[in-house]
């Protein structure tokens, strides 16, 4: 299951549970939710990992390069 379809599947049981005084399902539905946002938030902080990798390897090559690929010893 998705962390979308997850977080939307909470939200159902969290308000069904409200509804009927099923405090059971109403934390059910909100553990589900809560590991479902964690699940994006994570997802969102890899992507942002990347691009910070991503930017850092293009510093070191236009460094590389200007030096014209010479190493320090």
């Amino acid at each position: 299951m998705g962390a979308k379809t997850k977080r939307w599947t909470g939200r159902v049981k969290q308000a069904a549970g409200t509804l009927t005084g099923n405090k059971r399902l109403e934390r059910e539905g909100r553990a589900d939710r809560r590991s479902a946002e964690a699940v994006e938030r994570l997802a969102q902080a890899r992507t942002q990992a990347g691009k910070m990798i991503d930017k850092a390897a293009g510093v070191v090559k236009g460094a590389r390069t200007r030096t014209g690929g010479a190493r320090h010893r």
